[in-house]
């Protein structure tokens, strides 16, 4: 028998599919990614199955492909602040996690509907900072596509420090009323903070929150982001779900944060991931199969293709081979998403090679190259594999991505939460009340951001 006492405890949290191709949108069972209902059946699956959080992304523009709305894209959803605010009235424990960009917004808006989230929930509030450099998607603010590419960055680290400097103004104790004379009986100091983008000099509105900050979520890769995690996220939402790839991405990012003063289990790595439950093994991977090709339609694997292509490839047959013309640079096929790829080309030479090798169609190689990272099997075969991922350190848990909305969680809490528990690595209940404290995270030091003065 394993011995529980020193397992480590996975960490789950459920995100709300969009509509996109890991979504099954055609399905009978599939329900509205809009009303209010969906998001509710979600979350309270979510915590009846003790996730830490619930996670919504979001899309600041409606996106474009060959001129035309992409019908494959987080479109059409309610504001992101005001979904999880009503979810912080119908749940008590769960976490909310909303995607919110630093480029295109303002650390003292930022600071505030944050703070009022973690307040009205009790301490539950986490925040998926996201950087852009998209033009297209700029045009529907203010400051435009103005941010080039190279400093998305440096704006997120600037965001993120101002809205902490703001957190921060407000002492812990300083909410202390005087009942007689109805002021504070502590002044409030102003909080300062100059950067390169930002001069902020002002009392913010609100007390300190019970989290002190939001718990911090982080999802870029590339270098600069990696260091953008180890520096300030509590959160890693990682791509990186493969086994040997996630344990080389795990030390890499953990290996980072002795630099910032921070401890290995002061940041938590999760991939998305999906799942596929059967009664065997067999069944489980028939089912599995089914849903790829719902995800990948015909018409889906002509859209990833022309992504890469830079082309209008509406004439090739899905079930035929790839094409034999080369992508072209700077295409803007797809307005508002970054492309796959940096170089193009590259990326069509190892598809073609890849096609060729396996003997693959259209259709089949894009159900290959675009599959998320998916445990397949009985719920114990799924449990067994969840928790070797963990305690091999290729993770500290999975954001686990359902193909239904909303009622995809469902057999994942009723069938493999069981499998994790009788593990020993899953709780059976939750101990504490806030977000940081079902993820085992630190309160946040007060005063310590830089840039940050308090007069």
């Amino acid at each position: 028998m394993p011995d529980h006492r020193i397992r480590k405890q996975i960490h789950l949290a459920a995100h709300f599919p969009g509509v996109n191709h890991h979504t099954v949108w055609t399905d009978p069972g599939s329900g509205s990614q809009i009303d209010f209902d969906s998001f509710v059946h979600l979350a309270r699956t979510a915590e009846r199955g003790l996730f830490d959080f619930f996670f919504l992304a979001e899309g600041l523009r409606l996106r474009e492909h060959r001129d035309r709305i992409h019908d494959l894209d987080v479109v059409g959803r309610p504001d992101t602040f005001t979904v999880l605010n009503a979810l912080a009235a119908v749940t008590t424990r769960l976490g909310l996690a909303g995607t919110i960009n630093t480029t295109f917004n303002e650390p003292f808006e930022l600071a505030k509907q944050f703070a009022s989230l973690d307040h009205l929930s009790g301490g539950r509030a986490a925040w998926n900072a996201v950087t852009s450099s998209d033009a297209f998607t700029g045009e529907n603010f203010r400051r435009g596509g103005y941010l080039e590419h190279a400093k998305r960055y440096t704006r997120a680290h600037e965001v993120v420090d101002a809205t902490r400097a703001l957190w921060d103004s407000w002492p812990a104790d300083a909410l202390v009323i005087d009942r007689e004379r109805g002021i504070f009986a502590q002044p409030i100091p102003e909080a300062r903070f100059v950067s390169d983008q930002f001069d902020i000099d002002g009392q913010f509105v609100l007390p300190r929150s019970p989290q002190g900050y939001p718990v911090q979520i982080q999802a870029g890769d590339s270098d600069e982001g990696r260091e953008f995690a180890a520096a300030k996220a509590d959160v890693i939402f990682s791509a990186h779900g493969e086994l040997e790839d996630g344990r080389r991405f795990y030390r890499d990012v953990k290996d980072r944060l002795a630099k910032y003063g921070r401890a290995r289990d002061d940041l938590k790595i999760l991939p998305s991931a999906g799942f596929v439950l059967g009664d065997t093994e067999a069944e489980a991977a028939e089912h599995a199969r089914h849903i790829r090709h719902q995800q990948v339609t015909p018409q889906t694997a002509i859209t990833f293709l022309e992504q890469i292509w830079g082309r209008d490839l509406s004439a090739y047959d899905p079930d035929g081979p790839l094409p034999d013309i080369d992508p072209i640079d700077d295409a803007n096929i797809t307005r508002g998403r970054v492309r796959h790829a940096r170089d193009p080309r590259a990326v069509a030479e190892a598809w073609r090679a890849k096609a060729a090798a396996e003997n693959l169609s259209i259709r089949e190689l894009i159900i290959a190259t675009t599959a998320r990272q998916q445990f397949v099997g009985t719920p114990r075969q799924v449990a067994v594999e969840i928790d070797h991922y963990v305690q091999s350190d290729a993770a500290d848990g999975f954001v686990l991505v359902p193909h239904l909305t909303p009622a995809g969680l469902d057999e994942f809490v009723d069938r493999v939460v069981p499998e994790l528990q009788s593990l020993g690595s899953f709780r059976t209940e939750y101990t504490g009340a806030t977000l940081r404290e079902h993820l085992g995270l630190r309160h946040p030091q007060q005063g310590t951001t830089e840039g940050v003065r308090a007069s």
